[in-house]
């Protein structure tokens, strides 16, 4: 089995941050949002990925590369977003056999492997991943029969046919292929999946949805990502790799390799990237430092701060995303409860 897993898009709702950056390469604990997609395909047996590519394409292609996954990795390049199924288009050459389709801005907790094992065990000609929402309204939503099998798809109805939810992960046979070959673009100018899926239900083949039970965030906007962050480290171990010095760590903190905390609180759960220095501050529970980072009397709570960056005296910073390379640091006064959304190469003075 295949993987085509998507990685363009702009990211609006993730401005400023994806000014400089692509969404995918937000980190969650220290970890883009795309290599959790990588490491569920490849627990369920993907033998080749395909990555498309949109906007920043050298970007991802460098971040990915970064490190050894021990399949082949295709990147595949759509130009512009015209929806999901002209991702499918764009990429049939390589989806030769059946593949996973997966959002990469999508995490699940609980991966896809069982999913995968669903698919294959009914040999059915698609199947959708959903999840129970609150708000239906919101997401692509599904209306089922009473065997479990997919009636409809309808994206962000006004008046929802259930609770059920896509979560943007689907399996797929070639046929899937013809499908999106035959649908015309939407209201969007786009060539929408859930078009796509209806076509193969309205052709008679197979199309069952697979329930995901346990938690599924898409990370598009800030307090997705925040959200995200949460319940990553809430699954954490403590290891410390690092140098104490005069320094309390409470909790389930992960320390790497060449930091160095210093007369210094850290509260778990949070993690604290490589050849970062903590320094007289505050690290409280469900924050995510970066690697190369110097945090210098400061406090920091329930924030995500990204490789390279520094803060000096800012005071107390919370429910943050703080970009890379950003200088933050005090200014006439020394502000309290500080929230921010900071794009890369940022330069604040308070």
């Amino acid at each position: 089995m295949k993987a085509l897993i998507l990685s363009g898009g702009s990211g609006t709702r993730l401005r400023p941050l994806t000014f400089s950056q692509q969404k995918q390469l937000i980190p969650i604990a220290n970890k883009p949002v795309l290599f959790y997609a990588i490491e569920d395909v490849i627990e369920a047996g993907a033998d080749e990925i395909g990555i498309i590519l949109g906007p920043n394409k050298e970007q991802v292609i460098d971040t990915v590369e970064s490190r050894s996954w021990g399949v082949p990795i295709e990147f595949i390049y759509q130009g512009n977003p015209k929806g999901l199924a002209h991702a499918i288009l764009v990429a049939k050459e390589f989806l030769d056999d059946d593949f996973i389709m997966y959002l990469g801005d999508n995490i699940l907790r609980d991966g896809i492997v069982q999913h995968k094992e669903r698919f294959q065990r009914l040999k059915s000609d698609a199947s959708v991943l959903l999840t129970r929402v609150e708000d239906p309204q919101r997401f692509g939503v599904a209306d089922l029969n009473p065997d479990g099998s997919i009636r409809k798809l309808v994206e962000k109805p006004k008046v929802p046919p259930s609770n059920y939810a896509l979560v943007g992960v689907y399996f797929f046979r070639p046929s899937i292929i013809e499908a999106c070959s035959a649908i015309k673009p939407s209201w969007r100018d786009e060539l929408e999946i859930t078009d796509a899926i209806q076509w193969l239900i309205e052709q008679g083949y197979k199309v069952d949805a697979s329930l995901v039970e346990g938690w599924w965030k898409d990370t598009g906007k800030p307090e997705d990502i925040l959200e995200a962050n949460r319940l990553i480290l809430d699954d954490i171990s403590a290891c410390n790799e690092g140098q104490i010095n005069e320094s309390h760590v409470i909790g389930r903190v992960i320390i790497e390799k060449g930091s160095l905390i210093e007369r210094s609180t850290i509260k778990g759960p949070c993690i604290i990237g490589k050849g970062s220095v903590i320094s007289d501050s505050y690290i409280g529970p469900y924050t995510s430092v970066g690697d190369d980072c110097r945090i210098f009397g400061t406090e920091l709570e329930d924030t995500i701060i990204m490789d390279n960056s520094t803060i000096n005296k800012a005071g107390k910073i919370v429910e943050s995303m703080i970009g890379r390379n950003v200088r933050i640091r005090e200014g006439i006064a020394l502000p309290k409860g500080n929230r921010f959304i900071v794009g890369d190469n940022s330069d604040i003075s308070l």
